[in-house]
């Protein structure tokens, strides 16, 4: 029996009284992480629970993105323009205000599985609320919890060939999983609504993205109060994140496969990669200067140093822009097909994507054809382009136009009408991206809106138990997922790593949750089962905290993500560290060669102290070398400074916001103390602008002409902190 037409409805208030026709007022509502939530459905069902107690509503999801607000005055005014101009015409998800505000009304309750990083350190609400799962157990927890309401933003039909569908576009990750199970329940007598929110601002991608409109309840559709997407700003990459970044892509093998995430980090993995396809001079000028191939000999087993002749097919979790320029660059193409038997045949080399009889052939060898032909043989070699379109099997013949010939495959003149009229020249169908999600800023929206019909087809989002592990799904089984990713590189970031291989990139040994685990764990626990496949964990050496530079490898911690025992590769700047297979000592001290140098030896003493290396061992001079003026030296060793860029993919800030933000961020380190602030205020009150250097700079902070004594401080504290970062225009600029 078909499936009912969704109710479609103009406003949210309407789609609110039919929910609760359906469910009534005890509403566990799951909504999609990051971009994917319906605005204007969920801040109408949010009003009617603030204004009517009686309705008990539990938000589950993760990641509730919300414009920057800044904590101080100066933040608040350098922010507020640029909020302003990114974020000015997408309407505010109000409950997620209210939960940084800690104001939520007490029927309503949000838990979360994932947070913007460090977003909820002080907010013991959330804290108290957060759900810890992995991002492929997420689908099982909500059911557990109880949802009975699923609301998602898809985008409409763009064309004719998409009428009667919807795309979960940036979120089909839980939602092609959640649907099923909630409409066994409802079978089963659990009212459940599937809600809808039509928003032509959001790319249509196909594939397994693409769904019948008939899975959905009900449909808010209101094109006249569509909104832009939200967009997450370029991060500014530094030398160090571009060192790492570097490091990381020597570990990139041609023809394999790469999962990378968001951030500075992902960033500069991705610009290193496509430097060394498509600048491999450059890439290799840095990569011999650091003596990467005889310092880190991991590199010559499994990375690489030449272009990417081959390609790259890309398995994330999370789709990031990056992979859009890899795919601009031509390093992402390597395709892979929904069939385990076709790409082992291609992955050995048997197959190639041109068509020929011998493709013919081959396949009939190895058994996944026969001979004489049969219908279903006919249809597959018609899906994959091995037979053109209008090829058919029909009365037991093989009709080609108005022609038609017999199917067997040792007749010479079968094969040459075949040859001759039936086969296509490539194979089609073939993914180069499989994602489960995207979250990025604007340029990356606009560009997926802009891709070619072909590109788009090459593009799957899906859901996020077919990528994350190896488990047979309902879109491919175990075979399937093991030839697709071969060479896999998973490439995650960490906040710290202790010295026994352990990764902590969640939370804190207090207990406080500083993002979530997401699906960090399960790519780790991949790479040590796929054949071939390494894990690589990126972080910066240190940090800064209250003024301090501080570690980021430690001896132990408190909390871990990722136990010791899936211990693999680590990144630094400063190098890379193969930690697969090797002894407690052999860990202790790799990771001890790729630390700061400030904190080497505190980390050996401690090692030898607990009698995990040593005593007699001393730090080689070559390891030593760990500084801030090695990295500089590497970035300069690429023969010109804008082969690393800070902004290698585009940025959202004006020059003069840049000016100001490091002028702003300086000024916070420098009062990170109590004694560092007293000092910085000091300094500032002689802080003058007699030259009128920063008149441009001051407007833009609404302090050219301060009025009140907090203003006239604040004033002469951004003076100071420019006077501090600011290089002087020279005049000398170059196209």
């Amino acid at each position: 029996m078909a499936k009912e037409q969704p109710v479609t409805l103009e406003t949210g208030s309407e789609c609110v009284d039919e929910l609760i026709r359906r469910v009534g007022k005890n509403i566990t509502l799951g909504l999609p992480l990051g971009l994917g939530k319906p605005v204007r459905f969920v801040n109408a069902l949010y009003q009617r629970a603030r204004d009517d107690s009686s309705i008990q509503l539990h938000i589950v999801t993760a990641l509730s993105l919300a414009a920057p607000a800044g904590s101080s005055s100066l933040e608040k005014r350098f922010l507020g323009p640029f909020v302003e101009r990114l974020y000015g015409q997408i309407p505010e998800l109000e409950y997620a205000r209210d939960v940084t505000r800690q104001k939520l009304p007490q029927n309503v309750k949000v838990s979360e599985f994932f947070f913007k990083a460090g977003s909820f350190l002080h907010n013991e609400t959330q804290q108290r609320n957060y759900v810890c799962t992995n991002y492929t157990h997420a689908v099982r927890d909500l059911l557990a919890i109880g949802v009975n309401v699923v609301a998602q933003m898809v985008a409409p039909p763009a064309g004719p060939e998409q009428q009667g569908k919807f795309s979960l576009s940036s979120n089909p990750d839980l939602t092609l999983d959640l649907i099923p199970l909630l409409r066994q329940r409802e079978a089963a007598g659990t009212p459940v609504a599937i809600v809808a929110e039509t928003n032509s601002y959001l790319p249509f991608m196909g594939n397994d993205a693409a769904v019948e409109q008939t899975r959905f309840d009900m449909v808010l559709e209101q094109s006249s109060s569509d909104y832009p997407l939200f967009s997450a700003p370029q991060m500014s990459v530094s030398a160090e994140d571009h060192m790492i970044g570097f490091y990381a892509s020597a570990l990139v093998k041609d023809g394999g496969t790469l999962q990378v995430g968001i951030g500075s980090l992902g960033a500069a993995l991705v610009h290193s990669t496509i430097l060394r396809h498509r600048d491999n001079d450059h890439w290799n000028k840095v990569f011999d200067h650091l003596q990467i191939a005889e310092r880190f000999p991991v590199v010559n087993e499994y990375g690489g140093t030449g272009t990417f002749a081959e390609g790259l097919y890309g398995c994330s979790e999370m789709m990031v822009d990056g992979f859009i320029y890899l795919m601009e660059a031509g390093v992402l193409k390597r395709e892979v097909f929904d069939h385990a038997g076709l790409q082992a045949l291609i992955n050995r080399g048997d197959l190639s994507h041109s068509v020929s009889l011998d493709t013919l052939d081959v396949l009939r060898r190895e058994q996944l054809i026969d001979s004489p032909l049969r219908a279903r043989d006919v249809e597959w070699l018609r899906r994959y382009g091995i037979f053109q379109p209008g090829v058919e099997f029909k009365g037991g013949r093989l009709k080609i136009g108005e022609q038609s010939v017999d199917l067997d495959l040792d007749s010479e003149d079968v094969r040459q009408a075949i040859a001759t009229m039936a086969l296509g020249e490539r194979l089609t169908g073939g993914i180069v991206l499989h994602g489960g999600f995207y979250v990025g800023p604007e340029q990356f929206y606009q560009r997926l809106r802009d891709l070619s019909p072909q590109d788009r087809q090459r593009i799957c989002l899906t859901s996020v138990n077919y990528i994350n592990h190896l488990y047979d799904h309902a879109f491919g089984d175990q075979r399937l997922k093991v030839e697709q990713r071969i060479h896999s590189r998973f490439v995650n970031s960490a906040m710290m790593y202790t010295l026994s291989g352990a990764a902590v990139s969640d939370g804190l040994d207090d207990g406080r949750v500083v993002s979530g685990v997401g699906g960090q764990y399960n790519f780790v626990a991949m790479a040590h089962e796929l054949p071939g496949a390494r894990s690589v964990m990126t972080l910066s050496s240190t940090r800064s905290s209250a003024g301090k530079t501080l570690s980021n490898i430690v001896f132990s911690y408190g909390h871990c993500t990722i136990p010791r025992h899936l211990r693999d590769i680590v990144v630094t700047e400063y190098g890379i560290a193969d930690l697969r297979g090797q002894s407690d000592e052999q860990v202790y001290l790799r990771l001890i060669r790729i630390a700061d140098s400030r904190f080497q030896q505190d980390l050996l003493k401690q090692a030898q102290d607990a009698g995990k290396v040593d005593a007699s061992f001393r730090l080689p001079a070559e390891w030593c070398d760990n500084t801030p003026e090695a990295i500089a030296a590497a970035i300069e060793a690429a023969g010109d400074r804008e082969v690393f860029p800070p902004f290698p993919f585009g940025r959202d800030f004006t020059d003069e916001e840049l000016k100001l933000g490091k002028a702003l961020q300086t000024l916070k380190a420098a009062t990170a103390t109590r004694r560092g602030k007293l000092a910085t205020i000091w300094r500032a009150m002689k802080a003058k602008d007699d030259e009128d250097r920063y008149r441009s700079l001051l407007e833009r902070m609404s302090l050219e002409k301060p009025s009140g004594l907090k203003a006239r401080l604040e004033q002469r504290l951004v003076i100071h902190a420019l006077n501090l970062t600011d290089t002087p225009d020279t005049g000398n600029h170059t196209a």
